[in-house]
């Protein structure tokens, strides 16, 4: 029996786990043939077809999510049109909801599997050529040849701690600068937006597994592990006991990790604190910074608290921590995601995400859409257009907005610049924004140095005062001196003053010397020294005069 699996990702820098954790389970049955078709939405998919039919498979499988979803469906139609007998089977997250209508509409899949699938897949392999003996398998919902709806609930794998890793699968990607290592399954959180809002019970991976795997992961050579835990910090013994074991793999892996900031135990802070510069890269889920919005969504935690653990961790120089904001939330007013990105910038969070809100199927909040005020799309990415506080064109402001902080906050060579606009020019983050929209720049895609010039074009319009900061942050960056916002920095022939105060780096002989000046008289300023012998744009040495 050959199976075919469409691995079809939104790029080729993600990977699914869904397939080596699935064939992990059956590896050493050898009745099964396993294939993998590998694409991205963005090829076309006569192609893709083309490839999956000269395999000639017995089952197509594959899993859906809310940005692979359609083209998708437009893969599996063409398939079954070309190969009948083929039986199309999908998982993921798109099937946490209602799938009866879903396969009524789409009459070419042959089943769809809701929740957990690596001890249910193998009990339908056993016999997915029998329709009629697929009623004791969980999780697996269908239509019959009568066309009588089957729904077998939601699959939950309860002895997680003993499936086979995904990382002793052959079709385990380790071509990928990252990997994702899944600790906890479940969550003990509700939150009403999320697909693991109630998914319970919540099970772990020992220590001595989750070692075993690393090890794995750093003999190949990975550098970046994605903790797959919902709230890593839901179990303060537990988060210690992890962090413990990270500081193992220092300097050799990385570990990206959400974290929730009202649940900050003095211990646990204290345990952050004292961990190697780089180890951790925290996401802390905020959503947003308003009591009635996060009550409203079901999120567990004090907002009093999560506010107090976020500037706690945003303060901490050994590591960088990214919050994140939901525009579209009931009860949230576009006024008060800008007064919200105010208050992170205030903290320094290294990063500010904000996303829209999208529906996605199974969650509480897409039930209970219509009394909550809620107006969203049905078709994938489900996202909200309007709500009883934001508008649509309130909406579309927000996705400018967060164009606006990827462009510029979240971008290290901007970012102090940005932040210091953000924090000591009320009406910043409206006026620039307001500036961006008119130049028809939000939606367009501006390289590191066009974006360094559009902010200096506009700090020179309306906030002079900054000129010098943008010079200081281009010319650290490594941008052209013959660009505009270098204009003042003089670089022929510069010699040392007598004294300057140093402020990064040694200086030497060889060193090339610019100067920017901060006076008219040009005695005081900023020093910059540039190696000339390699090809190193960027300063190396810093003074101040």
């Amino acid at each position: 029996m050959k199976i075919l699996w469409i691995d079809l990702n939104s790029s080729y820098a993600h990977s699914s786990l869904a397939l080596p954790a699935l064939h992990a389970q059956v590896a050493d049955d050898d009745r099964l043939q396993w294939e993998v078709v590998s694409a991205t939405i963005n090829e076309n998919v006569g192609m893709v077809v083309d490839e999956i039919c000269r395999h000639a498979p017995d089952i197509l499988a594959g899993t859906a999510w809310l940005f692979n979803h359609e083209v998708l469906m437009h893969i599996a139609a063409r398939v079954k049109a070309l190969l009948p007998q083929c039986c199309i089977a999908l998982g993921g997250p798109e099937f946490l909801g209602d799938n009866e209508t879903y396969l009524r509409n789409h009459p070419f899949v042959s089943c769809v599997f809701r929740g957990e699938g690596e001890e249910v897949v193998p009990q339908w392999l056993a016999c997915w050529d029998r329709p009629e003996a697929w009623d004791d398998i969980a999780g697996l919902c269908y239509l019959d040849a009568k066309g009588r709806y089957h729904d077998h609930g939601t699959a939950r794998v309860l002895r997680f701690a003993e499936l086979v890793p995904p990382e002793e699968s052959c079709f385990f990607n380790w071509s990928k600068p990252f990997v994702q290592l899944e600790t906890t399954r479940g969550c003990f959180n509700t939150c009403a937006f999320c697909v693991s809002g109630g998914e319970k019970p919540v099970r772990t991976l020992g220590l001595d597994a989750i070692r075993r795997r690393l090890d794995i992961i750093r003999q190949h050579g990975i550098r970046n592990v994605r903790v797959l835990d919902r709230t890593f910090n839901y179990n303060n013994r537990r988060a210690l006991e992890l962090l413990e074991l990270f500081r193992e793999y220092h300097p050799h892996i990385r570990f990206h990790l959400e974290i929730h900031p009202a649940l900050l135990t003095e211990e646990l802070r204290q345990e952050l604190a004292r961990l190697p510069q780089g180890l951790l890269h925290l996401e802390a889920g905020i959503q947003s910074l308003h009591e009635e919005v996060l009550e409203t969504s079901m999120r567990k935690g004090k907002l009093s608290d999560a506010l107090d653990g976020l500037k706690y961790l945003c303060s901490l120089p050994n590591m960088e921590t990214h919050a994140d904001l939901i525009a579209g939330l009931p009860l949230y007013h576009l006024e008060q995601i800008f007064e919200d990105i105010r208050t992170l910038a205030g903290y320094k969070a290294g990063e500010i995400q904000l996303e829209s809100l999208k529906l996605l199927p199974g969650t509480y909040m897409r039930r209970h859409a219509a009394e909550l005020g809620i107006r969203y799309s049905t078709y994938p990415p489900y996202e909200v257009l309007r709500t009883n506080e934001i508008s649509t064109a309130e909406l579309q402001t927000a996705r400018h907005l967060s164009r606006l902080l990827d462009a510029f906050y979240n971008t290290p060579a901007w970012q102090n610049v940005t932040r210091r606009l953000i924090l000591e020019q009320e009406g910043f983050l409206h006026h620039f924004l307001e500036y961006l929209t008119e130049a028809n720049l939000t939606d367009q895609p501006m390289s590191l140095e066009k974006r360094g010039l559009v902010l200096y074009e506009y700090i020179c319009r309306h906030a002079p005062e900054y000129a010098t900061g943008m010079s200081i942050a281009w010319i650290e960056a490594g941008m052209s001196l013959k660009k505009q916002p270098a204009e003042r920095v003089r670089t022929k022939r510069q010699t040392p003053p007598e004294a300057w105060q140093v402020i990064r780096g040694a200086y030497h002989e060889k060193l090339r010397l610019c100067f920017l000046p901060t006076e008219e008289d040009g005695r005081r300023g900023y020093w910059f020294g540039f190696e000339s012998e390699i090809q190193k744009a960027a300063p190396v040495f810093k003074a101040r005069t």
